[in-house]
């Protein structure tokens, strides 16, 4: 029942006990919800009426809002939020107080990881918790600045147990935020015919019968229109008769018609209120001397415009339409002297106060230019891209020379294209830079943008690489390490050689690193090292490597992240990188950076490959091939082909293998990418040898690099060398298997890593006389972490026990091919399960036999779709085939492992062949 003074929440029961029972449920242990609907839909009313409730039972209420003029800010909507509980942020760690106090700019230092800010908002809000219940609630959701809705999102996701609740308003039309969040919602729905009708006659029930059906007709179910268009009527002339006015320009013309009443002062100071977007009457006070003592918002108060609370000292607008018709109805002089007021007001926020003076720049201004150039820099150091190409292409309009403007445009295009990976806007940015100057053929931010755009348009990377190097070497940088442009082309340039994959494209990138004074930055001269021919030059970076990957835990920036990443590749340190990696996509899946996303997806399969955990690299791949396709990457599609085809090669699914490797061949041949065609050959390579077709298998293993050869910046090759010595040694071919073996010796690469020195030790036992062969499988076994790298270690056993069972020590045999035997399993590695059964049979091992009870023990259903998944269908493509969702899909696979005495999915498909062996025999 509604409550008496509650009208706006007529017809909203249903909403009202979604609330309640929220409200509930936070209190016994956490909960989130979204509340969502149009503009004037009664989102404001709801939440009110939650909060009411909430503060009567002893919850605290934190309360912020997001504001549409203060979302380039970071962490502004956040230091609302938290501002009552600072006091108790001495009760953290001091790291955590520390990271906390620097976001929300109450201290000094170096600006803090993300997910340090995270944890310690978090910690403080448990620690309020602690003796009361606590409620964030958050309003327009949807202009929340991106630092605070990381942050905010992150505590809404990790609320299980704990006595906080996470309530939030957005827009309808910012639905994306809602898919983002991922967090329960609620949708407020436009109100039904009868609630509409008794809204408005509960305000206004003497309103003519005509009059009234036309407003609830014009009114559409909006209850803030049913309550405010009736007083239009008032005061100005009747709708028009002539079609409906779209709902949001009809209450924007009501709202500014209230506004127009009220005094200049009241209007100005209201207007600054808006520029500034905290609310903080302190800020006002500073901006718009005297105003609060002279009573300025009063009249707005009246007007029931705003509410001001008196214990937080913040100003609230009662609907976010109020303020965009603040910002219709003042002049451009009145809006840009309220930037000049608050500029004055925030004398040490350098971020905000470059915007403000941008705002209220009338033309062309150098030194403000230069202030937004500088703020996009700490934008970026911090993560914020987004805000950096913001802060730059409002710095290049306020550009007097030419070059600079175009210069701050071409360094948005390539953050845009390079970093966001908003492809179309840096573009146009691109575009706009040559509009002003033609000629930027020496500007390297210029070529590195366009080199992004060319590839992700089918260009040739030869093209691109010619193009990038006569920036870099005509440039006026002067090879200087400290200029940042000249460091961003060279990271970009180490990726187009790597993608050509030929030594030729390498000699400009070493010429230009050579003359780099007074040297190379850490990261750019590792990764020279591991990266483009880690056979000849990695062992030069190891002492370089713990400082490098030291830093990765307290580093901010993700670009930095995925270049350690990508340095990390060819020498084994991606387990190094994975927790900092899963950070970067976490950031990603929630609107950060798109081509970092990408990156960190990228090291995050070849480590899941390396590490067993397939089912998490097949889908990461996907993942990264729906991302690549959603935000027109095209280019990197090919990487993620490679794991696809991968994951199939190595469990047995030979014809989707090929179909990924033949699809990553065609594509990378016409557009000079030899990286693509390598990893292609690998995944042949790994089918072929499933399928025991040796001669294929050596084919494309020597396609990669020659026998006795390990080829000159095709660090891939490292990783095919293995399978190129077994492939040879198993047709026969002694000479071209011994030459691979003395070339892995003569370069040592097993001093480049554990899991070089396991598989050169591995190489070298396959072509060994059988009297040495022994010792030197057992040597291999014992390398140091080689449990790290399952896959290939179980290859190896599996090699040692083929080669006892040929020498007749069958018993001996039978440990090395059971351990491999179990990883095999365990990995779901079919071709290699069968192999090496086969040869536990010839040891004359029986293996143990599953219950004869073992499919009476699954239902039809169970067993329908444990074979489903062994084909490799996914949960999603189970369930659209017996229409059933995907939810039931794991639920029946989750009863059916232990019944066939199975972990993984994995194991599925050898669990379901002994079955069906063992009914056979019977």
């Amino acid at each position: 029942m509604t409550e008496p003074g509650d009208v706006q929440l007529l017809g909203r029961e249903h909403e009202r006990e979604r609330l309640h029972a929220f409200l509930d449920e936070m209190r016994h242990g956490g909960a989130s919800l979204i509340v969502s609907g149009e503009p004037g839909i009664g989102k404001s009313a709801l939440v009110a009426d939650a909060l009411r409730r909430a503060e009567a039972e002893g919850i605290l209420v934190l309360q912020a809002s997001g504001v549409e003029y203060e979302a380039d800010v970071s962490f502004s909507c956040l230091n609302q939020a938290l501002l009552p509980v600072l006091d108790q942020l001495d009760e953290l760690t001091p790291a955590l107080a520390e990271a906390l106090r620097v976001a929300l700019g109450f201290g000094t230092g170096a600006v803090p990881e993300r997910l340090m800010v995270c944890n310690a908002a978090l910690s403080l809000l448990r620690r309020v918790a602690q003796d009361h219940p606590v409620l964030i609630a958050l309003d327009d959701m949807q202009w929340v600045d991106r630092a605070s809705a990381a942050v905010l999102t992150f505590i809404a996701r990790r609320l299980k147990g704990i006595r906080i609740g996470f309530l939030a308003a957005v827009r309808t039309e910012a639905g994306e935020y809602v898919e983002h969040c991922d967090l329960p919602a609620l949708v407020v729905e436009p109100l039904d015919q009868t609630a509409s009708a008794e809204l408005m006659d509960s305000r206004f029930p003497s309103l003519r019968p005509r009059l009234r059906e036309r407003l609830l007709a014009e009114a559409q179910g909006n209850p803030l229109a049913i309550l405010e268009l009736p007083s239009a009527t008032f005061t100005t002339a009747s709708p028009s008769p002539t079609g409906v006015v779209p709902l949001t320009a009809r209450l924007q013309a009501l709202f500014e018609s209230r506004i127009g009443v009220l005094p200049d002062a009241t209007r100005q100071v209201l207007l600054v209120a808006v520029l500034d977007g905290t609310g903080d009457l302190r800020v006002l006070e500073r901006a718009c001397r005297g105003a609060m003592a002279a009573g300025s918002l009063d009249a707005a108060e009246r007007a029931q415009l705003i509410t001001v609370d008196d214990a937080t000292a913040r100003l609230a607008f009662r609907h976010p339409l109020i303020r965009s018709a603040l910002v219709e109805a003042s002049t451009h002089t009145e809006r840009r002297q309220a930037h000049e007021l608050l500029a004055e007001a925030l004398p040490h926020d350098v971020e905000r106060r470059a915007w403000h003076l941008a705002e209220a720049a009338i033309g062309p201004d150098a030194t403000v230019a230069q202030l937004l150039h500088d703020a996009s820099r700490d934008m970026l150091s911090r993560g914020d891209s987004v805000g950096a190409v913001s802060a730059l292409t409002r710095a290049a309009e306020l550009s007097v020379d030419g070059s600079d403007r175009s210069r701050r445009l071409a360094e948005a295009a390539y953050i845009g294209a390079e970093i966001n990976g908003d492809l179309q806007a840096a573009q146009h940015l691109l575009a706009d830079a040559r509009r002003i100057e033609p000629d930027l053929s020496t500007s390297l931010l210029a070529a590195c943008a366009a080199v992004f755009l060319m590839l992700n348009e089918d260009g040739h990377v030869t093209t691109a690489h010619r193009l990038l190097v006569a920036a870099i070497e005509n440039g006026s940088h002067g090879f200087s390490a400290s200029d940042g442009p000249l460091v961003e082309a060279m990271h970009t340039l180490l990726l187009l050689c790597w993608f050509g994959g030929r030594p030729e494209l390498w000699e400009p990138f070493y010429r230009a690193l050579n003359r780099m004074e007074p040297a190379p930055p850490d990261v750019l001269a590792y990764a020279s090292k591991t990266f483009p021919d880690p056979v000849r030059t990695a062992v030069s970076s190891l002492p370089d490597a713990p400082a490098i990957y030291a830093s990765l835990a307290t580093e901010p920036d993700p670009t930095r992240v995925m270049r350690i990443g990508t340095a990390a590749v060819y020498v084994d340190r991606l387990a190094d990188c994975r927790e900092r990696s899963w950070v970067t996509v976490r950031q990603g899946r929630d609107g950060g950076p798109t081509r970092r996303y990408i990156g960190a997806l990228k090291h995050l399969c070849l480590d899941a490959y390396l590490s067993g955990r397939w089912d998490e690299q097949d889908a990461l791949a996907d993942e990264a091939l729906d991302v690549c396709a959603a935000n027109g990457f095209p280019f990197f599609s090919w990487y993620f082909w490679f794991h696809k085809g991968l994951v199939a090669a190595v469990r047995g699914q030979h014809d989707i293998a090929s179909e990924w490797a033949g699809k990553t061949l065609g594509w990378a041949a016409s557009r000079g990418v030899h990286s693509a065609e390598v990893f292609a050959h690998h995944v042949e390579v790994l089918s072929a040898l499933g399928q025991g077709d040796l001669e294929r298998a050596y084919e494309h293993a020597t396609a990669v690099s020659p026998p006795g050869v390990l080829a000159s910046h095709v660090p891939h090759a490292t990783w095919v060398m293995y399978d190129l010595v077994e492939s040879a040694t198993r047709l026969g071919r002694a000479a071209d298997a011994d030459a691979h073996v003395q070339v892995m010796r003569e370069a040592d690469v097993g001093a480049i890593s554990p899991r070089m020195l396991m598989l050169q030790r591995g190489a070298a036992a396959l072509v060994a006389p059988d009297d040495e062969a022994v010792e030197l499988f057992r040597i291999a076994l014992s390398t140091p972490s080689s449990e790290s790298w399952p896959f290939e270690r179980a290859r190896i056993e599996l090699a040692y026990g083929e080669r006892l069972r040929r020498m007749r020590l069958v018993v001996d045999a039978r440990e090395p091919l059971l351990s491999a035997l179990d990883v095999f399993q365990r990995l779901g590695a079919h071709p290699w399960v069968t192999r090496t059964r086969t040869e536990l049979r010839a040891t004359g091992h029986q293996a143990p036999r599953a219950p004869k009870d073992a499919t009476g023990q699954l239902t039809a259903q169970e067993l329908e779709i444990a074979k489903l998944a062994a084909g490799g269908l996914s949960n999603k493509e189970i369930g659209a085939k017996l229409f059933l969702s995907h939810r039931t899909v794991g639920s029946h696979l989750y009863k059916t492992f232990p019944k066939l005495g199975i972990t993984s999915r994995a194991a599925l498909r050898d669990a379901l062949a002994t079955l069906d062996n063992e009914h056979e025999l019977q």
